[in-house]
């Protein structure tokens, strides 16, 4: 049986009140358009001034006006919410968790995955390090739901194969993110594609847009089918990208298709 999902692209803004009311807007018309499954890009709650100012946001786990919203938004429009990522305390108090948070259409938080591989780059006198900010996660995560199985990520573990197959099977896997303009013309649907056709899985790639911090974020949202098709992709300016995914279908293709049960 196939569900609607949708990709909830965002321009993010300094604060996160504006956030979240685009956030709740977005959502809302995802719902109303039919979609049962939603995500929201990583740092969807705040594009920063500063790198710090997404740590002075930060919620201890389960409580806080970011997840509040979360669930009350899940509960209130009777869809499940793939939260990119929220800014969770960890155990150094300068530094926060980019958790993506799971809730079911009841608002109940079903999953946490924290990301794990943390964003470093060096370019002649330009550098940027995720680590002076984040802690890294330890563990992939994957979730059964009533759409199937979904896998678990953020943003820069996409380049590491490794951690989807160490998922085993699923059915969909998703990706929010904060892709740059360099990087996302150069990367991003390539490596989206690519994790779809290895893994015989639904991706969606949920992305932000627009500048802030100093960065300017590439946009292009996409779900792709398990073949590595677009099923549907967006620009650069805010929009809801929604596509069909049905578990039968991955079934088909792999059964088509049987790479992943001949590996040795």
């Amino acid at each position: 049986m196939s569900t609607r999902v949708a990709a909830l692209q965002m321009v993010s803004a300094p604060e996160v009140a504006p956030n979240l009311e685009a956030a709740g807007r977005l959502i809302a018309a995802a719902a109303a358009a039919g979609a049962r499954l939603v995500a929201l890009p990583e740092n969807f709650y705040l594009i920063g001034r500063h790198e710090t100012d997404k740590v002075q946001a930060r919620e201890a786990d389960g409580k806080g006006p970011i997840q509040d919203f979360l669930t009350r938004s899940a509960r209130t429009h009777k869809v499940w919410i793939v939260a990119g990522t929220v800014p969770i305390a960890g155990s150094d108090e300068r530094r926060i968790r980019g958790a993506c948070l799971v809730y079911d259409d009841s608002g109940r938080r079903v999953a946490r995955y924290d990301k794990m591989h943390l964003f470093r780059f060096t370019s002649g006198d330009e550098r940027y390090d995720e680590t002076r900010t984040l802690e890294p996660g330890d563990r992939p995560v994957a979730i059964e739901s009533p759409f199937g199985r979904l896998a678990l990520s953020v943003c820069y573990d996409v380049r590491y194969p490794e951690l989807y197959r160490a998922l085993g099977a699923f059915d969909a896997m998703f990706v929010p993110s904060a892709f740059t303009v360099p990087t996302g013309a150069a990367h991003w649907e390539t490596l989206l594609r690519a994790r779809a056709i290895e893994n015989q899985a639904y991706v969606v790639g949920v992305n932000r847009v627009g500048d802030g911090g100093g960065l300017a974020y590439a946009g292009d949202s996409v779900i792709i089918d398990p073949l590595g098709d677009p099923l549907a992709s967006a620009g650069d300016s805010e929009c809801i990208v929604t596509a069909e995914v049905d578990p039968s279908h991955v079934a088909a293709v792999r059964k088509r298709f049987p790479f992943l049960a001949d590996r040795r």
